[in-house]
Protein backbone atom coordinates (compact mmCIF):
# COMPACT_ATOMS: atom_id res chain seq x y z
CA UNK A 1 0.00 0.00 0.00
CA UNK A 2 1.16 3.41 -0.79
CA UNK A 3 2.61 5.66 1.68
CA UNK A 4 0.10 8.43 2.49
CA UNK A 5 -1.65 10.39 5.25
CA UNK A 6 -4.55 8.12 7.40
CA UNK A 7 -6.80 9.84 9.21
CA UNK A 8 -10.14 8.89 11.28
CA UNK A 9 -13.30 9.75 11.55
CA UNK A 10 -16.61 9.32 13.26
CA UNK A 11 -19.29 9.77 10.64
CA UNK A 12 -22.75 10.71 11.33
CA UNK A 13 -24.03 7.63 11.87
CA UNK A 14 -21.53 6.57 14.94
CA UNK A 15 -19.04 4.28 12.43
CA UNK A 16 -15.58 5.04 13.18
CA UNK A 17 -13.48 4.79 10.22
CA UNK A 18 -9.82 4.56 9.41
CA UNK A 19 -9.56 6.54 5.52
CA UNK A 20 -6.49 8.14 3.50
CA UNK A 21 -6.71 11.66 4.26
CA UNK A 22 -7.11 12.55 0.51
CA UNK A 23 -10.25 9.72 0.03
CA UNK A 24 -13.04 9.09 1.12
CA UNK A 25 -12.60 5.56 0.89
CA UNK A 26 -12.67 3.72 4.10
CA UNK A 27 -10.08 1.03 4.70
CA UNK A 28 -11.35 0.11 8.08
CA UNK A 29 -14.70 0.56 9.97
CA UNK A 30 -15.20 0.38 13.73
CA UNK A 31 -18.88 0.37 15.12
CA UNK A 32 -19.38 -0.11 19.24
CA UNK A 33 -22.25 -0.90 20.34
CA UNK A 34 -24.87 1.64 22.66
CA UNK A 35 -23.62 -0.93 25.52
CA UNK A 36 -20.09 0.00 24.77
CA UNK A 37 -20.61 3.34 24.46
CA UNK A 38 -21.62 3.27 28.08
CA UNK A 39 -19.26 1.04 29.24
CA UNK A 40 -16.41 3.27 28.13
CA UNK A 41 -18.56 6.02 29.69
CA UNK A 42 -18.26 8.23 26.05
CA UNK A 43 -14.36 7.10 25.30
CA UNK A 44 -15.26 4.79 22.92
CA UNK A 45 -13.11 7.20 20.28
CA UNK A 46 -10.20 7.40 22.14
CA UNK A 47 -10.49 3.42 22.22
CA UNK A 48 -10.31 3.41 18.76
CA UNK A 49 -7.91 5.30 18.14
CA UNK A 50 -5.95 3.02 20.45
CA UNK A 51 -7.16 -0.09 18.08
CA UNK A 52 -6.36 1.88 14.33
CA UNK A 53 -2.64 2.46 15.70
CA UNK A 54 -2.28 -0.74 16.75
CA UNK A 55 -3.36 -2.18 13.69
CA UNK A 56 -1.33 0.52 11.70
CA UNK A 57 1.93 -1.11 13.45
CA UNK A 58 1.18 -4.39 12.98
CA UNK A 59 0.43 -3.96 9.22
CA UNK A 60 3.84 -2.18 8.98
CA UNK A 61 5.96 -4.84 10.73
CA UNK A 62 3.65 -7.36 8.16
CA UNK A 63 4.94 -5.30 5.36
CA UNK A 64 8.31 -4.96 6.32
CA UNK A 65 8.68 -8.47 6.63
CA UNK A 66 9.00 -9.21 10.47
CA UNK A 67 5.82 -10.59 11.47
CA UNK A 68 5.46 -14.28 10.36
CA UNK A 69 2.30 -16.44 10.64
CA UNK A 70 3.33 -20.23 12.01
CA UNK A 71 -0.18 -21.71 11.32
CA UNK A 72 -2.46 -22.62 8.46
CA UNK A 73 -5.93 -22.87 8.81
CA UNK A 74 -8.65 -21.59 10.95
CA UNK A 75 -7.67 -19.28 13.60
CA UNK A 76 -9.03 -18.59 17.34
CA UNK A 77 -9.02 -14.90 17.47
CA UNK A 78 -9.72 -13.93 21.23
Amino acid sequence: MPTSFLEIVELPDGSIVLRRAEDEGVLVTLDFSDDAKAFLQGQHVEIAKAMFNTGVQMAGRVSEGDFEREEEGPRVLH
